[in-house]
C-alpha cells in the first residue's frame, strides 16, 4: 500500500500564514503548526528502573501543572516516588529551553524542509521521508499521521501519535535553528551590505536539491516519479526481532 499525492494534499491543503511568505521577513519564534506545542521526551533511569515517554505540552500552561502531571504519572504507573522529582525537572528544563526562544526573531530559510521517519513502535517499524511546507501555519501532524496509518493499514493505535511526535520534534529543531539564522543575519547586517540568510542544517541533504525534485505546492509533497526513492516502509516485526532490537537499545 502507498500513500497517494492526492491523499496527502487533501489532509494538508491549507492557506499559508502571510507572515511566512517572505524569506526576508522575520517572524517571532513558534512551531510551524496549528498549535504551538512543545515536544517533550523523557528517558529517566533510577536504580535500574527506566521510564521513557514522549508527549506534547502547551508552553502557556502554568508551571504548577508540571509537578501535578509528574505525581499523577508516578501514581498511575506505580513508579517509585523518586521519579516524581526527576520527571518534573526534565519537563521543566525542556519547557525553559523552549521559552528562552519565545519573542525572538526567526527566519524560515528555505520554505520546504525534509522530514524523516525512522521509528519502531511495539512490533511496527516505520521508515519514510517527505517534504514539509514551513509556510503552512495550520499544518496538523496528528492529521497527517492519521492519514498515513489509515492508508498503510497500520492497526497499532500507538503508531499514529509516535509519527506525529517525530514530525513535531523535527519541526521544533528547525524552528530553533532558524532563530540562530536570524541572529547571524543581524550580525551580518552590521558589517556587510544587505541581508544574508544561512541555510538551515537539516537531515537528508540540501533543501535546494529537494526543491528541484519536488517543487513547492503543499505542506506534504511527493511526486509519483520519486516513489522508488521515497516509498513509505511499514514492517511488522516478530517477537524475536523485537527482543533483539530491545536488547541492543538497552
Amino acid at each position: 500500500l502507498k500513500l497517494t499525492h492526492s491523499t496527502l494534499e487533501k489532509g494538508h491543503n491549507m492557506k499559508p500564514h502571510p507572515a511566512w511568505s517572505s524569506l526576508r521577513t522575520p517572524v517571532k519564534f513558534r512551531i510551524p503548526t496549528a498549535d504551538n506545542l512543545v515536544p517533550i521526551r523523557l528517558d529517566i533511569d533510577i536504580d535500574g528502573q527506566r521510564f521513557r515517554d514522549t508527549f506534547t505540552w502547551n508552553p502557556s500552561d502554568p508551571d504548577s501543572d508540571v509537578i501535578l502531571f509528574a505525581k499523577r504519572t508516578v501514581k498511575d504507573l506505580k513508579l517509585p516516588p523518586a521519579f516524581v522529582t526527576q520527571i518534573a525537572q526534565s519537563i521543566q528544563s525542556q519547557l525553559t529551553e523552549f521559552r528562552s526562544f519565545e519573542g525572538q526573531d526567526m527566519y524560515t530559510g528555505e520554505k520546504i524542509v525534509p522530514i524523516k521517519l525512522d521509528l519502531r513502535v511495539n512490533h511496527t517499524l516505520i521508515k519514510d521521508q517527505f517534504l514539509w511546507d514551513l509556510n503552512n501555519f495550520e499544518s496538523d501532524p496528528e492529521e497527517f499521521a492519521r492519514i498515513f496509518c489509515e492508508d498503510l493499514g497500520v492497526e497499532d493505535p500507538e503508531v499514529g501519535p509516535a509519527i506525529a511526535f517525530a514530525i513535531r520534534e523535527q519541526l521544533c529543531e528547525i524552528a530553533i535553528q532558524s532563530v540562530a539564522s536570524a541572529r547571524e543575519t543581524r550580525i551580518n547586517k552590521k558589517g556587510r551590505r544587505g541581508v544574508e540568510h544561512l541555510p538551515l542544517s537539516k537531515p537528508g541533504g540540501s533543501a535546494l536539491d529537494t526543491l528541484k525534485l519536488f517543487g513547492n505546492k503543499s505542506s506534504v509533497i511527493r511526486k509519483r516519479r520519486e516513489w522508488d526513492l521515497y516509498e513509505p516502509i511499514v514492517d511488522l516485526l516478530s517477537n524475536e526481532e523485537v527482543d533483539a532490537l530491545e536488547a541492543r537499545e538497552a
